[in-house]
Parts: structure tokens; sequence; C-alpha cells
């Protein structure tokens, strides 16, 4: 019984890790700790855009960092009347193209640009620690983050 219980555990593990052909919403879905980004971006109709061709770069936030938003700012942006609003939240960030990163502004997919500073061995996206970097994925890049980024238009 014992036996059984570790093969299933680890054919489960097996099953939910990120292998280097699947695109950025199934690598990020794998994680298990970018959940909430990856349903946001569902919900924002951007799922479809991180599955084409690409490259892209998603500085993506950790469930954690969702929870730290002020309270119900996140259930706000979540309302479907609100799905334009998401969708310039999430793809804040987003950037067209994979490279490594360096001290820069980068251009983001809904047109405002991000400070990245990389110091050390730590990189920054604006006051964002990249926790997890260069999480490989088909079509681009993941780098998990621990806050969500707020354009300047955000309340």
């Amino acid at each position: 019984m014992k036996k059984n219980t570790l093969l299933c555990t680890a054919l489960l593990a097996l099953a939910f890790t990120a292998r280097a052909d699947d695109d950025i919403v199934g690598t990020g879905r794998s994680t298990g700790q970018l959940n909430t980004c990856f349903m946001a971006l569902n919900l924002a109709g951007k799922t479809a855009m991180l599955k084409e061709k690409g490259p892209y770069t998603v500085f993506a936030p950790t469930d954690e960092a969702f929870g730290k938003l002020p309270p119900g700012m996140l259930q706000d942006y979540m309302k479907p009347e609100n799905k334009e609003k998401l969708s310039k939240l999430l793809t804040y960030h987003i950037i067209k193209g994979s490279k490594q990163l360096t001290t820069t502004k980068v251009a983001t997919v809904n047109g405002a640009s991000l400070d990245i500073k990389v110091t050390g061995g730590e990189v920054m996206v604006n006051d964002a620690h990249v926790t997890k970097a260069d999480v490989k994925a088909s079509n681009g890049v993941i780098y998990v983050i621990d806050k969500v980024l707020l354009p300047s238009s955000a309340p």
C-alpha cells in the first residue's frame, strides 16, 4: 500500500511539472503558485495571446502577491464590467519578446513601461522582487514576482 501511494504521488508530481514544450499558460499553471494570475488572465481574455508563438516575457505575481492587494481590489477588477481594467492591469505584466534581463526600461503590452534593475544577482521590476527567474516555456519566459505591479493609472 505504501509503495502504491509513493508511486501515485510521483506520477502526480510528474503530471504537474512544467515541460519545456508547454506554452506560458501551461507552464504558469503547473507551478502551483500562480493560480490567481492565470485565472485573472483567463477572465481578461489574455490566455489566448499567451498561447501564441511569442516570444513573451511575463512577470507573474504569486497568489500571495495578489493577497497583498488592498481589500476588495482584486474582486472589483474581476467583475465582468471591469474586464478592460483587468486586462490593462495584467498586460502591464507582459512584454513582447524574451531576453536576459538587464537594468533598463521596457515597454509592456499595455503601452506603459517597467523599470528593471539588476544588482548583485537581485532583479527588481519596479518595486517587485523576482523570486524565481527564467521559468522557460515554449513561447517565452516567466519571472515570478512577489508583488502585483500597478500601472500609474490604477487606483
